[in-house]
């Protein structure tokens, strides 16, 4: 996490106004009943291709709507590749569902994939797979008010031979989908990992914080949260920090409450005293005076010792970070980006002290550059070429700072391709609340700095988690691994400040986290169970 806010803004038009009085009039037809369409196992016309725009149930899909308004989905010019979509849209409340029936398919697990936008706003907007044998599966469509296309996908078990290939919204008068470029292909998708940052939980609950299940029941944070599905727990790592707190102890004694649970265990070494982040790389105190040939030793030694204290007691760490947001650089002035072959050097001292003590233990870097695809590419280009090694591509992802999922999305992508290796969301968060629990403003604290179709509520702080996952989960190649929410049990306490040398200093995160003000886990921690 980081201080450096940034914003972007983009603007689009709806196209609403274009195919308006198409829809308007065909709404004065007749609505005819739903009829099946038949595929031999694979999609017809994924791309709205073969029809002119107006056509409302375009050539090898079916149309059915429970309000009686066939006439809400219809293709219309203005697709993500080609030249047409298909559009959910009524001046009135809709239901409606743009579906194909494929037949014919071989036993095995098959993902459905989509480039959708949407206005947002709906009781519902989503892709499925359903009637394949199974449990329908669906994910639903982000909001994107400004016309940006996100790809989203979903999988199905499929037994039987069958399976309904399902476009849905459910929606306000105005409110609109489009759907292009449809993918029908073998194979599942899901996130490896499903983590959450509590490297402050100690630290709370020794100042009084308590926790409680959805259902009121009071309860450990962790076991709260692994019961809602979190798979992995993240740690960070100071060297001598003045209260005592993330220290190899510390963390000894966390990593056997996260393993007792099961989970998995991602150990983020920050190199420093306290807080590391891209304003801040400052050596801790004991290396101050180290030149760089004593750093690359210290951050070995650091590395190696934390790392085989941990698996001495029977908790070997599943992934590390070799850093925390380095996007300049760490162990400043050293280690500094503008000095690329001596950050090179102690990048590669960590890495090979962690494999020492574990080979299966995976390396990741990890930059706060989720929507800045320029800046990663540069990043790790370098890194690669000094032939630093890792094994994972760790960024951060704050919608209100790194741009819409569309830019996170192709920075994921991009780099996934290039450099051949799985991309993780290490962090991520967002407000259930812009109402303040603590003396303390928090970083974010009104309406203006939201990304649009994401209110500061309970539904939408689980609305960007689920979009964020959405977004991870269909990176090409399965690569996406998975995502890390951050400081999701760092309620309001006193005494659990930010500040590791003031005990008086507040908490300007408690409106981001998992358990809101009544100590209840929120709605958003549910998406933790989602494939």
């Amino acid at each position: 996490m980081h201080l450096a806010h940034r914003t972007r803004t983009r603007t689009w038009r709806s196209p609403r106004a274009a195919a308006a009085l198409c829809v308007l009039g065909a709404l004065l037809l007749t609505v005819l009943p739903a009829q099946r369409a038949h595929a031999a196992g694979s999609l017809g016309n994924a791309g709205f291709e073969a029809d002119p725009t107006g056509t409302t149930t375009p050539a090898g899909w079916s149309t059915y709507s429970a309000t009686g308004q066939n006439t809400a989905s219809f293709s219309e010019n203005g697709g993500y590749s080609g030249s047409r979509r298909l559009t959910h849209w009524s001046a009135s409340a809709y239901k409606v569902e743009t579906y194909q029936y494929l037949t014919g398919l071989a036993a095995g697990t098959y993902t459905l994939g989509a480039r959708v936008r949407s206005s947002g706003g709906q009781n519902a907007a989503y892709i499925a797979l359903r009637n394949c044998g199974g449990a329908e599966q669906r994910t639903d469509l982000p909001p994107t008010p400004n016309g940006e296309w996100i790809r989203i996908v979903t999988s199905v078990r499929v037994s039987g031979g069958n399976c309904t290939v399902s476009l849905n919204s459910d929606a306000h008068a105005g409110e609109w989908a489009n759907f292009d470029d449809l993918t029908f292909t073998s194979g599942a998708t899901g996130l490896a990992v499903k983590g959450g940052d509590l490297s402050t939980l100690a630290k709370n609950e020794a100042f009084g914080a308590t926790y409680r299940a959805a259902d009121g029941t009071s309860a450990d944070a962790l076991r709260i949260l692994r019961g809602a599905g979190m798979n992995y727990i993240r740690l960070k790592v100071w060297v001598n920090p003045a209260d005592g707190y993330n220290n190899t102890a510390r963390i000894l004694a966390m990593a056997k409450r996260a393993k007792a649970e099961g989970m998995k265990l991602l150990i983020d070494f920050h190199y420093s005293d306290r807080w590391a982040d891209p304003g801040q790389q400052n050596k801790p105190a004991a290396w101050a005076s180290h030149p760089y040939s004593q750093l690359r030793t210290d951050v070995y030694d650091h590395t190696f010792d934390v790392l085989n204290a941990l698996k001495a007691q029977g908790t070997t760490a599943d992934m590390v970070q070799i850093g925390n947001e380095i996007n300049g650089g760490m162990l400043w002035p050293e280690g500094s980006t503008d000095n690329w072959t001596q950050l090179a050097g102690l990048l590669t001292s960590g890495a090979q002290a962690a494999k020492a003590v574990s080979s299966t233990t995976r390396i990741a870097l990890h930059l706060a550059k989720g929507g800045d695809n320029a800046g990663t590419r540069w990043w790790f280009d370098q890194a690669v070429a000094r032939q630093v090694p890792f094994d994972v591509i760790a960024l951060s992802y704050y919608g209100y700072w790194h741009g819409p999922l569309s830019a996170l999305q192709a920075n994921l992508d991009d780099v996934a391709a290039r450099y051949g290796k799985p991309v993780l969301v290490a962090e991520t968060a967002y407000a259930h609340t812009l109402a303040n629990g603590d003396f303390l403003e928090n970083n974010v604290s009104s309406a203006g700095q939201l990304p649009a179709g994401y209110p500061a509520t309970p539904a939408g702080q689980a609305a960007n988690l689920r979009d964020v996952m959405n977004v991870v989960e269909a990176v090409p190649g399965g690569r996406g691994l998975g995502v890390v929410y951050w400081e999701p049990a760092w309620t309001a306490v006193n005494g659990s400040g930010w500040d590791p040398q003031d005990p008086s200093s507040g908490n300007a995160w408690e409106n981001q986290a998992l358990f809101g003000y009544d100590t209840r886990l929120l709605p958003a921690a549910e998406w933790f169970a989602h494939r």
